[in-house]
């Protein structure tokens, strides 16, 4: 810049007022001529103020891409303040990002007579803005209305909002999150007046689609202290998730889920048992999955097509259960008045699972042992053989080889059934499984009763962490279900858990050790709640439930429920 000694007076001007502001600003003539550049002026630019007096103010500052200097030409109308980005020009050749304000001061037939540029260094709003910008989360801030003020470009990516669109906008609107409201990790950090951390949420995109994220947010607060909105940074967890439902399928086989050493090495030989047609032993406490490893056996088999039927050998009675597995012609006893096919019928070209086969009567076992060793059998009534093409898997809870000892179950068809023997782990001996059981079972009732329930909190965890289930698989099962009852969104808190895990009021949490509740109670309790929920329509509560009608006829009666 070239040195003028024509300055005009800064009389008016007020300069030592001027010089206490953190603003740059420079006063022009009518002709834009530069009359003053107060102290923060000198600081940013470099240039002394003496050195600068009458110099065009346009020397100042360069235009950025796309923009030009028409706000600096001599003569334009009076016009009102103007916000403009602009790049300074230090003494040094450096161009430095600003903002500058322009207010004209009025003057004869409408014209400027002079005016007022300030302006302030926009290089760390910019780096703030670019770095907002370049992360991979995404971030908003919100107005203590709950309005977004701002919306980062990875934001837009994961809600499939524009930055515009989003603007002027509920956060609720736009994020349709299943904790919007009282559970909201914003409205919680402005309440608190604290952050709140990592989050777990579901949240859909405008395409209806729903996304796991985890969300952090903190309150905005001004220089007073004033808390003047939130700021949320959240995560999509979309490729988190897929990864983990990859490593789950190291822990499955078929509908199985378990990390345990014990269970991997039932995995591990599962595919050869199940390629084989040899007869299948399976040993196990209730509810620790017999049924399942059937079932995964049969459709891992070369009869996958064919039906696998099943059959309770302790819950029928011995002369219902030998027409109920071989059938019976008509007139073999009073009320057969047709044909009717048994089970191994229905099995045909499949496979038969006979559950609880240490309850199977004298009589039968030495019927099924032909079956087994002859591959024949013959209805009820009949002297006529059937053959059977039929690959059978049993399974007991009970000492079969005590049973053989005390005379009560033959040795001969023991070792029939024995010939592949598989012994599952009850659930207290394999406690690592607990949390991947918990999991699954909050997906299947989160889509079963189209709950948003995303998970078990750390605290209801560690409670059952600590129970030894005897009830197994199924125990758990029941504890969880019975947990959606109370629990609506989000995660499962330990008041949530059936008694004695829920915490009383204004007690401590019971742990397990202060009495256990028996399987017996919570099967009464979802079974109630099933009916309840299928408005006691015992045909739909079968299906909800998983069991036959004889079956739920029965514990209605055991457990006394009435509608």
């Amino acid at each position: 810049m070239s040195e003028n000694s024509s300055c005009i007076s800064t009389d008016h001007f007020h300069p030592r007022i001027l010089d206490c502001l953190e603003e740059g600003i420079i006063l022009f003539d009518r002709s834009c001529q530069t009359a003053f550049i107060n102290k923060a002026a000198e600081t940013m630019s470099g240039y002394h103020a003496e050195k600068v007096c009458g110099t065009p103010v346009s020397d100042f500052f360069r235009p950025r891409a796309g923009d030009d200097l028409t706000l600096f030409t001599p003569g334009s109308p009076v016009i009102n303040t103007v916000r403009h980005p602009l790049f300074l020009m230090t003494q040094k050749g450096d161009m430095v990002p600003v903002a500058i304000t322009i207010t004209p001061f009025a003057g004869e037939e409408g014209l400027p007579d002079g005016g007022l540029i300030s302006f302030y260094d926009q290089t760390e709003s910019i780096q703030h803005r670019m770095v907002i910008e370049s992360v991979a989360d995404g971030v908003f801030t919100v107005d203590r209305n709950w309005k977004i003020t701002s919306f980062n470009k990875s934001a837009e990516r994961v809600t499939g909002w524009s930055r515009e669109e989003a603007i002027g906008r509920s956060c609720s609107e736009v994020f349709n999150s299943d904790h919007c409201g009282a559970d909201c990790p914003i409205a919680m950090s402005l309440y608190r007046g604290k952050p709140v951390s990592s989050h777990s949420v579901n949240m859909r995109n405008t395409n209806g689609k729903r996304i796991p994220i985890s969300v952090s947010a903190s309150p905005l607060v001004d220089g007073a202290g004033n808390i003047i909105g939130g700021v949320e940074t959240f995560r999509d967890l979309s490729d988190v998730y897929t990864l983990q439902r990859r490593i789950k399928k190291k822990f499955n086989f078929g509908e199985i889920i378990s990390k345990s050493d014990s269970m991997r090495r039932i995995f591990e030989i599962l595919p050869e048992i199940a390629r084989s047609e040899s007869n299948v032993l399976v040993l196990g406490e209730s509810g620790t999955g017999k049924e399942l490893i059937a079932k995964a056996t049969h459709h891992s088999s070369p009869r996958k097509d064919g039906p696998f039927i099943t059959v309770n050998c302790g819950a029928l009675p011995e002369t219902l259960l030998e027409s109920e597995l071989f059938g019976y012609k008509a007139g073999a006893f009073t009320d057969a008045k047709q044909d009717r096919s048994g089970r191994f019928a229905a099995a045909e070209g499949g496979t038969l699972f006979l559950d609880e086969i240490g309850d199977i009567p004298s009589s039968l076992q030495v019927k099924l042992l032909r079956v087994l060793q002859e591959k024949v059998y013959e209805p009820l009534g009949s002297s006529k053989p059937v053959s059977a093409n039929v690959r059978i898997i049993a399974a007991t809870n009970r000492d079969l080889h005590t049973l053989v000892e005390e005379g009560l179950f033959r040795d001969d068809l023991y070792y029939r059934l024995n010939v592949v023997k598989l012994s599952l782990p009850p659930l207290r001996e394999r406690r690592e499984d607990i949390p991947m059981l918990c999991e699954h079972f909050v997906k299947l009732f989160s889509e079963r009763q189209g709950k948003e329930i995303v998970g078990i909190s750390e605290a209801a965890m560690d409670i059952l962490m600590k129970h030894n289930f005897p009830g197994n698989i199924r125990e758990l099962e029941n504890i969880i279900e019975y947990s959606f009852i109370l629990c609506h969104a989000g995660y499962i808190q330990p008041e949530h858990l059936p008694e004695p895990f829920a915490p009383r009021t204004g007690s401590a949490v019971a742990t397990p050790s202060a009495g256990a509740r028996s399987l017996e109670d919570i099967e009464k309790q979802a079974i109630l709640s099933a009916l309840e929920r299928n408005k006691w329509k015992k045909l739909a509560t079968c299906r909800d439930l998983g069991i036959s009608k004889d079956t739920l006829r029965r514990k209605i009666s055991r457990y006394g429920l009435e509608e």
